[in-house]
């Protein structure tokens, strides 16, 4: 869900650190009954006629029609679906679902289900096809949206090596968004509970074994991989109360100039941009719009953007994705299950490279995972999905993950 400002607003001062880091928190943080859950879900795609060969951005702009997103076709009215999901491409030709917020797993699985057949039947008019898989591990990268924002990201992801490319353009994620909390504490216990459980879903959903472009070395998530390649400093964050600061000192990506490819500063971040350290180069302050675009820059594994959105679980083959929506909405139903949740992962949550370089191979990743979806199948309201929450847990006992299906 974004958040948009008035115009007037986005191009005001900022003035002062602390004024920057009050605007963060209060746009990150979104105090209220938690109550929704939103889904977004990305596939990579291909020519069905024709083996291992990216679409035509023309092919899927023409299959998308008015449902396309602007980035590809500016004069688009950019039209949900009919159950609320709004399409978006992304710099591979992935093809991405965003659905409208809605007030239970159960709500958002049938309505992304039903959007998502429209979409694979729209995609295949113009003989595009809608893969099942986190990683490509038969085509290089290669860019196909060509817009000012991703060449930037492109150029800053490149200086420290290949994950960036391959991260843009190679990849395909599930992503949950919860409301962040009622107040302060609440705030605090379910953002511990998301960062403390990443290990453990990593390992118990991780799917993406082979990446072509990848360096050498055998990980269960290729996709994780990438992203932990990248700047530590754009992926890494504290507790909800630092998480202001970090933004501010925080590297820039980017900064939006006008010009057909923005500015790239080496080595600089929002803060000295701030501090007046690059008034020659870029000769002008910060806005509280060019802050707003630095955060839609940082890549933490759970990134607070008024509701807090879960980044690190794979694309699931078929309609299993649902099983990590359903885990996260049990897991934080009510706060002695979030407590004891938090409790399980603890032994594994510093564990990100381990759980995606070997997952379940790991004695102690492969009990928090069992142990976190036993306890989901016994929280979940929705007996819909109890006996899929159970199934992966006893996958996860015996060491096995998620069929991979696809490329």
């Amino acid at each position: 869900m974004a958040i948009n400002f008035p115009v007037s607003h986005a191009r005001a001062g900022l003035g002062t650190r602390a004024a920057a880091e009050k605007h963060v928190r209060n746009v990150s943080f979104r105090a209220g009954p938690p109550r929704l859950i939103g889904v977004e879900l990305e596939w990579l795609t291909a020519r069905a006629d024709v083996t291992a060969a990216r679409p035509e951005l023309t092919s899927l702009v023409d299959a998308l029609g008015s449902h396309a997103p602007r980035t590809v076709m500016p004069s688009s009215s950019e039209r949900p679906l009919p159950s609320g999901s709004v399409v978006s491409v992304e710099p591979g030709g992935q093809v991405e679902l965003s659905s409208a917020p809605c007030t239970s797993a159960r709500q958002v699985c049938d309505r992304l289900t039903a959007d998502a057949r429209m979409l694979r039947a729209l995609l295949a008019r113009r003989s595009v096809a809608m893969l099942d898989g986190a990683a490509d591990g038969v085509r290089p990268p290669q860019r196909l949206l060509r817009t000012a924002r991703y060449g930037a990201m492109e150029m800053r992801y490149d200086r420290s090596g290949p994950m960036g490319r391959l991260m843009m353009n190679n990849t395909a994620a599930v992503q949950v968004s919860v409301d962040a909390g009622t107040d302060d504490d609440e705030i605090d216990r379910r953002w511990k509970l998301l960062h403390a459980m990443g290990p453990a879903m990593i390992a118990a959903f991780a799917c993406s074994p082979l990446m072509r472009g990848a360096p050498e070395g055998d990980w269960v998530s290729q996709r994780m991989r990438a992203w932990l390649a990248l700047d530590p400093e754009l992926t890494e964050v504290p507790d909800p109360a630092g998480y202001p600061a970090w933004v501010v000192d925080a590297p820039l990506t980017c900064v939006r100039t006008g010009e057909p490819e923005w500015h790239v500063p080496a080595g600089a971040s929002f803060a000295d941009w701030l501090d007046g350290g690059l008034d020659e180069e870029i000769g002008r302050r910060p806005t509280i719009g060019d802050l707003d675009y630095h955060m839609t820059t940082l890549f933490p594994p759970v990134r607070p953007r008024g509701h807090l959105e879960v980044r690190y679980i794979d694309a699931q083959p078929g309609d299993m994705w649902q099983v990590p929506v359903a885990a996260v909405e049990a897991l934080l139903s009510t706060p002695a299950v979030t407590e004891e949740a938090t409790a399980v992962a603890a032994p594994v949550r510093e564990l990100w490279t381990e759980a995606a370089q070997v997952g379940l191979g790991s004695v102690e990743l492969r009990a928090a995972a069992a142990g976190l979806l036993s306890l989901a199948a016994e929280s979940s309201r929705d007996m819909r999905f109890t006996a899929a929450l159970d199934a992966a847990a006893a996958r996860c006992l015996r060491g096995r993950g998620p069929e991979v299906i696809g490329r």
